[in-house]
């Protein structure tokens, strides 16, 4: 499989040569056309303004004639001048010899049809590169012979030659530049990328401690950036687990513990002793049973969350009903932890839709979580109410509250305050569930030291 970097500077290397090739290919023509072109309309300017000087002293003179008068007065250096017969048989040139050679070169060609013709090649004859220009010579209605001018094109081919190789070098040159700098930026642009992949399968391989390097603020710092506060989240989210691991093994292990150790000795024991004894034991099986069930039944509702398989089963029902349900089933505590449940109800009915039993679920947890953390003495006030469109009720303690630092993340997954206190960690973010499955809000607010506040909000229903 190809990289990233080397398709970027395979993309880069071809776009490169398309242009240089097509600048190279327009520079090329243009300089063929002018060197080539001017040579031409040299060769061409010089036969005309010798037939404009000299064409009426030739038109009366005899073909043989007429190359007398060539050698003496028309003959120029740096051009061949050739005296041709009708035929492109040539009669002399400005060497002053008559070689027996016949020209059927497309100049020549057009000469004899009557019209001034030029030529660009290989001279037949004489083996060098010309440009030739051949006029006709016109005796009243006819053409009687020709001049055909030519120059050589070797320092002309030698000057373009040399330019299209100097192009070429410069567009070779260009090439490679630009490979050089596709190769550094694509390495600029890959290096971050390689930096996240490698980071990324450390972390695949559980080292959490890998972070990517923030270079730029661009698109791929960004990237990194983010990669980075993903790490930091799902790292917390690791301890956060490792530590709900370590707690819920503790937490199912204190109630087994006491629940065997309870089974034994009553096992072991005689039947004349205390009943005292039997019934204290009796006593803490039943509660550390309670206590395991209900870690049970949390990691049952958490489970039933996270898959999304958790029903309602709804129905009409007034709001006041499952509070004081509740608040009747906790009111045998109060001598036990010698705290004060003071209930306020709103004005009945309080109409809304819902799952009366996990509308109970929720209020048993927010309650029994301030009957934990409210000392002897303290209070917890229950009111419900109605508030624009809403069906309210707000659980406050006296207890000692939440830290700051804590109290945005009770209501997560896992999450478990520094309190010293049991539990699973998943009470807060099951009620929290409930309640949005419901289609209401959990807010908590607390100060350390000061309590805490738990209101929920249920959508009331309005009789049509």
């Amino acid at each position: 499989m190809k990289s990233v970097q080397t398709r970027m500077v395979w993309s880069y290397l071809l776009l490169i040569v398309l242009v240089v090739s097509v600048l190279g290919g327009v520079f090329a023509a243009l300089m063929w056309n002018y060197y080539y072109g001017s040579a031409q309309s040299s060769v061409k300017q010089r036969a005309e303004t010798a037939l404009t000087l000299h064409s009426r002293s030739l038109s009366s003179l005899t073909v043989q004639d007429q190359g007398d008068y060539m050698l003496q007065y028309m003959v120029e250096s740096g051009t061949r001048l050739q005296l041709l017969d009708s035929t492109g048989q040539i009669r002399i040139d400005s060497d002053g010899f008559a070689p027996d050679i016949r020209y059927t070169t497309s100049d020549v060609k057009s000469a004899i049809a009557g019209a001034t013709g030029s030529w660009r090649g290989v001279d037949p004859y004489y083996g060098e590169r010309v440009m030739s220009v051949t006029i006709p010579l016109w005796n009243e209605t006819r053409v009687v012979s020709m001049l055909r001018y030519s120059a050589s094109l070797g320092q002309v081919d030698a000057m373009v030659s040399l330019l299209i190789r100097m192009a070429a070098v410069v567009g070779i040159g260009v090439v490679l530049l630009f490979l050089g700098l596709s190769l550094f930026l694509a390495q600029r642009i890959v290096k971050p990328i390689r930096e996240l992949t490698r980071a990324a399968r450390y972390m695949a391989e559980g080292d959490w401690t890998r972070r990517a390097i923030h270079r730029n603020d661009d698109e791929i710092g960004q990237l990194a950036e983010t990669f980075n506060v993903m790490v930091m989240e799902l790292s917390r989210r690791e301890k956060l687990k490792d530590d709900f691991i370590s707690s819920i093994s503790h937490e199912l292990r204190t109630p087994l513990t006491s629940i065997k150790g309870w089974s034994e000795t009553l096992k072991e024991s005689e039947p004349t002793e205390d009943d005292e004894e039997v019934k204290l034991g009796l006593s803490i099986i039943s509660r550390e049973t309670e206590r395991l069930s209900g870690l049970v039944e949390d990691l049952l509702d958490f489970s039933k969350l996270s898959a999304r398989t958790m029903e309602l089963h709804s129905e009409v029902l007034d709001f006041n009903g499952p509070v004081k349900e509740t608040v009747n089933q906790l009111a045998v505590r109060e001598e036990h932890t010698r705290v004060r449940i003071l209930a306020t109800y709103g004005k009945s009915p309080i109409v809304v839709r819902g799952d009366a039993n996990r509308l109970k679920q929720v209020i048993i947890n927010l309650i029994d979580n301030a009957l934990k953390f409210t000392p002897a003495g303290g209070t917890i006030r229950v009111v419900t109410k109605t508030e624009q469109d809403v069906a309210m009720l707000t659980v406050s303690d006296t207890g000692c509250g939440i830290e700051e630092e804590d109290l945005p993340h009770v209501t997560e997954k896992f999450y478990k305050a520094s309190t010293g206190q049991g539990g699973s960690g998943l009470g807060l973010a099951i009620c929290k569930e409930i309640i949005e499955l419901h289609g209401g809000q959990l807010t908590i607010d607390s100060e350390r030291g000061a309590g805490t506040i738990v209101t929920i909000r249920v959508p009331l229903m309005y009789e049509e």
